[in-house]
């Protein structure tokens, strides 16, 4: 009883705070247009391995997913995200059949299904192609709730409308209308749709949170990609991490727009802190062969993560 008083008196505290405060985590009071509520709770996280890893190897068909099945179970990797091109057929859903072959291996295994994904651009200047967009995105929930994957990562776009005479704040508004629509379905079957920062139209975290705001959905959340920042990257982990629902967890970051390696100490104290609980999808990027970078990479944010978890205690 006492636990549960103390619960709504922090969360009455969260709600009767500023918007913008000094914290580490300034936007964590804001829960309009965030689905995720965690600070209260131990931090816990698993890890999972995003396909990309194996993207070269995959998209050529000298390996399948069945594959990087057997790779997770073998280094003892908790989950798959396997992107919805890595399924025969893409951009089609694949048939139930091969969905349920997939779920029956990765569940005999041991193996989760974090999450999927698909490749889709809001910011396509017209309309129709754009409600083409949107429909993909839907096809694709379905196919989420199909294989038990609980988020569907989607992309912002690249495309640079302002050329054409369109403004950012027109842009926005039409990204925010297609997401919206996507996320109304995406609750029906209850997926989350994991918004992917890329490099992309959205670049830093002030993007993000504009988006977030504007959408303003409960079925909308952040697949945090670090490597995708270009200035201080932990700064703007610490910036979004409260929308934080997936990750791509990186080898290399971009600090000052200069590329080094991944102080994943340093990032996992900040995940900790934050009491994310849920996935950290792996991913490795570059040349070099998967089956020889992945092992070293794994090894590596495993031996972080327990000296994180050790040193918190």
């Amino acid at each position: 009883m006492k636990s549960s008083s103390s619960r709504r008196k922090f969360i009455r505290h969260l709600s009767m705070a500023p918007l913008a405060t000094t914290t580490a985590f300034p936007l964590l009071a804001s829960t309009a247009y965030s689905p995720v509520i965690y600070p209260s709770f131990p931090a816990n996280t698993r890890l999972s391995l995003n396909c990309y890893s194996f993207n070269t190897p995959l998209r050529t068909g000298s390996i399948n997913l069945f594959d990087v099945l057997e790779f997770c179970a073998k280094y003892d990797i908790d989950a798959i995200d396997p992107t919805g091109y890595y399924f025969p057929g893409y951009p089609e859903v694949p048939d139930n059949e091969y969905i349920s072959r997939f779920k029956r291996q990765a569940f005999l295994m041991g193996i989760d299904i974090s999450g999927t994904g698909v490749r889709n651009d809001f910011t396509l200047t017209d309309p129709d192609i754009r409600k083409q967009e949107v429909l993909l995105v839907k096809k694709w929930i379905e196919a989420a709730a199909r294989m038990g994957a609980p988020t569907l990562r989607i992309f912002i776009g690249v495309t640079q409308p302002e050329s054409e005479g369109f403004t950012r704040d027109q842009v926005f508004e039409w990204m925010a209308s297609d997401i919206r629509e996507c996320c109304e379905y995406a609750g029906k079957y209850g997926i989350v749709l994991g918004l992917q920062n890329h490099w992309d139209y959205i670049k830093t975290s002030d993007d993000i949170l504009r988006i977030f705001r504007m959408v303003d959905s409960e079925w909308l959340g952040l697949n945090l990609d670090i490597g995708s920042f270009r200035a201080d990257p932990y700064e703007e982990v610490k910036k979004t991490i409260h929308l934080a629902v997936t990750w791509q967890i990186k080898e290399n970051v971009f600090v000052n727009e200069q590329q080094q390696k991944t102080d994943y100490h340093k990032l996992f104290r900040i995940i900790h802190e934050s009491g994310y609980r849920g996935y950290l999808p792996l991913e490795t990027l570059g040349p070099g062969d998967p089956y020889e970078k992945l092992p070293i990479m794994i090894g590596e944010v495993k031996k972080a993560l327990a000296e994180t978890v050790t040193s918190n205690r």
